[in-house]
């Protein structure tokens, strides 16, 4: 095996490959009308990270990159034509707004008003007007109405003016006949407005406003409006007394409300990552996909034993001491503790054989453990809060990374430093993973980037975008045909493996 060469530094940035996303395991139902049914009744279309996801219902995917930070909402206009995803930026900074060709797959404008982030984005119902709503850093809750005269290629905006009722608004719905729109509100009422004067013609309801906010809205070719709320609330409305005629309760504050076909289905998305199918006859619930709403922390591949029979297991606990449990058919008894972590283990890998293996910590040691006499053979010491270790597959070799986000090639014999280097500009990798034949690594962490480095070189080869939340853990499949990265969000993504030509 040869040694990482001293002399090398990471190559320019522009050399960099981007890293192929292939398939993305999960929904974030933290994002307000962040699920919508495309017209076609196919495809179901939601962001997630930076990208924009287009799902068939047969499960294969297309991604629409273009932002440079995370996709805050998303429309698609009635016919279907077009896709519009906004973003989210820094304080005071643009946060654009992109108009996508659906068909094509393209970018076809971007557009720079709104400030800090763009809350919600809705077309009217003939594609001629793209209505948005910016971030509280932006006029405290910007609307522009954009005008879509995109045979001349020209887009104008207008800013509409709400009275003097103070509200945060939560979602924006378009009329058929492009004349008004609703906008849902925290305060738990519906604002109506008039698309030419962009003033405001009445709200409600007056009494008995809904709890934690109106947070989705979607109005039917009836003239019905159905009401999502942050209590979990889904409500027909028929007329303009804001009324509700029926109701029902699912689980999680409700983000997302989308048509299917002309009315008789419908679906919702809820802050719990639930999605659910609704039929307007019955007009009752059933939960089709349900998916991870909190932080992913590892994910593995099995192994299975070539008989098909269960022998003697070790499994190996955390915690700041390590337990070493002796698992068969009819054993379960502990067979030792190793004792000398003074705070959390973050990791652990076992050599092949067995007889070995090293544990990474937040106290700042990696320790490589005799499994056989149960006692330390070698320590490992740096200024940083180890989150992740691997051993390189000849295991004369490992390499480590953390807080301080170096990462380090270390010799397994005297535990001597062989090279370290910075592996992220911003944030702690927390996870790592090497290639079968060891010429190939991957990191990952809090600055959301998926990289993949050369062993020998230390240098990265490519780089993935896709990642709203920090990642937590990526393995690099048996077979090295594709890498799966988790994330904090509860997003696990997908990627093909680079292999080199």
């Amino acid at each position: 095996m040869a040694a990482p060469r001293q002399d090398a530094e990471p190559e320019a940035q522009e050399l960099e490959l981007e890293l192929e996303l292939q398939a993305v395991i999960g929904f974030n139902g933290h994002i307000h009308a962040g699920l919508t049914c495309h017209p076609d009744r196919e495809h179901l279309i939601y962001p997630l990270g930076c990208t924009v996801i287009t799902e068939n219902l047969n499960n294969s995917q297309s991604f629409l990159h273009g932002h440079t930070n995370n996709v805050s909402c998303v429309a698609v206009s009635p016919s279907g034509r077009y896709i519009a995803s906004g973003q989210v930026t820094f304080m005071g900074f643009k946060a654009d707004i992109i108009l996508w060709d659906y068909e094509k797959k393209e970018l076809l404008a971007r557009l720079s008003l709104h400030k800090g982030k763009v809350e919600k984005l809705a077309f009217s119902p003939n594609d001629l007007y793209l209505v948005s709503l910016g971030g509280q850093d932006d006029g405290n809750g910007t609307i522009r109405v954009w005008e879509l005269d995109l045979p001349n290629r020209k887009i104008r905006s207008t800013e509409c003016q709400t009275g003097q009722l103070k509200r945060v608004i939560t979602c924006i719905i378009m009329a058929d006949d492009d004349s008004y729109f609703y906008v849902g509100t925290t305060s738990g009422d519906i604002l109506k407005l008039n698309t030419k004067s962009k003033l405001m013609s009445d709200y409600g309801p007056m009494k008995d406003k809904f709890s934690q906010g109106v947070t989705a809205l979607l109005l039917l070719k009836t003239g019905e409006l159905l009401v999502g709320t942050g209590g979990g609330i889904i409500a027909l409305f028929k007329g303009s007394n804001y009324r509700s005629i029926r109701k029902i309760q699912v689980q999680g504050g409700v983000t997302s409300l989308t048509l299917r076909g002309q009315g008789h289905q419908f679906f919702a998305g809820t802050e719990e990552s639930q999605i659910y199918r609704i039929n307007f006859a019955e007009f009752k619930e059933k939960c089709i996909a349900t998916c991870h709403n909190e932080a992913i922390n590892d994910i593995i591949f099995p192994l299975y034993s070539r008989q098909g029979s269960l022998g003697l297991t070790m499994l190996f606990t955390g915690g700041f001491q390590v337990r070493v449990w002796e698992i068969g058919q009819n054993t379960r008894k502990l067979g030792g503790v190793l004792k000398e972590h003074i705070s959390a283990v973050s990791c652990i890998k076992i050599k092949k054989n067995n007889l070995e293996c090293i544990t990474a910590s937040l106290d700042g040691t990696c320790i490589i453990w005799d499994l056989v006499r149960l006692i330390r053979n070698q320590m490992i010491l740096a200024n940083t809060l180890f989150q992740c270790v691997c051993y390189h597959p000849e295991e004369f070799q490992i390499i480590t990374s953390g807080t301080d986000r170096n990462i380090g090639w270390w010799e397994v014999f005297d535990g001597s430093v062989i090279r370290e280097l910075e592996g992220s500009v911003k944030g702690s990798i927390n996870g790592m993973d090497i290639t079968s034949d060891g010429t190939h690594f991957v990191t990952g962490g809090d600055d959301h980037l998926v990289k993949v480095w050369d062993y020998d070189t230390g240098e990265v080869t490519h780089v993935g975008v896709g990642h709203s939340g920090s990642i937590r853990r990526l393995k690099i499949c048996p077979g090295n045909k594709y890498i799966v990265s988790v994330s904090a969000d509860g997003a696990i993504l997908r990627w093909k493996y680079p292999h080199s030509h």
